[in-house]
């Protein structure tokens, strides 16, 4: 959710930005194995840019709420039923067809590449991943290290069975940044920087396109 303010402008910790999204249609997404922190990211540079955010994990955890599943469960029936992706896909393209959004998600980079402003794969060592998954879910370390390697396993096999692609390959980001080498703090402003940099990059294009069209 876009926060607002009184004045048209939103004092941030990065600076001043406008109250409303710093770019018509920017779209950014926030890709990553589980316990990278891309959720906690793309939220914190959803609200920094002034722009919706958007979690396709949050969309597949609410489907398997709906139909009574845990997420192994989901994911298990996902693996064999092509048509559980292709939900959650809808749901996300509608949710970037908007623009002005922040997207989390494996394969929103993926999803999106051909749309998005910004393509960001988060990376994390996988004893720190387990650590994070564990404290949040409130596991012992061996059972969140269980249950995210089954997950993974199996989103690994669906995604190259549905999509053709295998979720490894990093080689459509233009961003790959491991979470684990600073603060939430630093990690954020990295992730914030590059943003602006993308913003600042299409503005400069923008005339030159202009220019062009109103050439006879």
């Amino acid at each position: 959710m876009v926060a607002h303010c009184a004045i048209d402008v939103c004092p941030l910790k990065y600076g001043v930005l406008p109250e409303h999204p710093i770019w018509p249609k920017m779209i950014v997404t926030v890709s990553g194995y589980h316990g990278t922190g891309k959720t906690t990211y793309a939220a914190r540079l959803a609200k920094e840019l002034g722009l919706r955010h958007v979690s396709a994990g949050s969309l597949f955890r609410k489907l398997a709420e709906e139909k009574g599943m845990s997420l192994e469960e989901l994911g298990q029936v996902a693996l064999k039923d092509p048509s559980i992706d292709r939900v959650i896909d809808e749901r996300t393209m509608k949710e970037a067809e908007k623009g002005n959004v922040v997207i989390d998600g494996q394969l929103a980079g993926w999803l999106l590449k051909e749309i998005a402003n910004l393509r960001i794969h988060l990376i994390t060592p996988e004893p720190i991943r387990i650590q994070r998954i564990a404290e949040r879910d409130r596991l012992t370390v061996e059972e969140a290290r269980r249950q995210t390697v089954s997950r993974e396993r199996v989103q690994s096999e669906r995604y190259k069975l549905h999509y053709g692609f295998k979720v490894e390959d990093m080689s459509i980001y233009q961003l790959v940044l491991d979470t684990s080498i600073g603060s939430i703090e630093s990690i954020s402003r990295i992730l914030v920087d590059a943003a602006k940099a993308v913003v600042e990059g299409m503005k400069r294009k923008t005339p030159e396109r202009s220019k062009n069209q109103t050439k006879p």
